[in-house]
């Protein structure tokens, strides 16, 4: 398990082989996945099954990861504010109109993480919801936003 979000400044030999041939730009820690960027002029068709390939071993080695200093990374304070402001008032309102409630986690890194409680919890149409609606209404507003996730079930 990774323990940190961010762009990493320092990788597994996999992922670092691949960072310095030029075929990855970056390589970001979220919550819930790994974003890696190609370089301008790579594409996923020719060289996504060595990047899946070097991600899976160097997943498996999680004492080489390290991040990146975060100066110059986006203010998450207006993401943040949008955010509870939505949740404060349209999505939220739709939600608790249907026996459900959105609760605003963290905002790190240009992701927005929140908990479904309520009928939200276990809702696959609030997951749909939040990735399609909640997600680009914030996007347009505030490009630094990468992804609005929800925390995983603990059922």
């Amino acid at each position: 398990m990774l323990t940190f979000t961010g762009v990493a400044a320092t990788l597994p030999a996999p992922l670092a082989a691949l960072r310095d041939d030029g075929t990855l730009a970056q390589v970001r820690v979220e919550p819930a996945a790994i974003v890696t960027t190609l370089h301008p002029g790579r594409q996923w068709s020719r060289d996504g099954a060595r990047v899946r390939t070097a991600l899976h071993a160097a997943l498996a080695d999680p004492t080489h990861w390290t991040p990146a200093d975060n100066c110059g990374e986006p203010d998450d304070g207006p993401p943040r504010d949008a955010a509870r402001e939505l949740l404060d008032g349209p999505v939220g309102d739709l939600a608790r109109s249907h026996g459900g409630h959105i609760e605003l986690v963290d905002v790190r890194d240009g992701t927005v993480t929140v908990k479904l409680a309520g009928t939200c919890h276990g809702c696959p149409a609030a997951r749909t919801a939040l990735r399609q609606g909640k997600e680009d209404q914030l996007r347009s507003n505030h490009p630094q936003l990468r992804f609005v996730t929800a925390e995983p079930r603990r059922d």
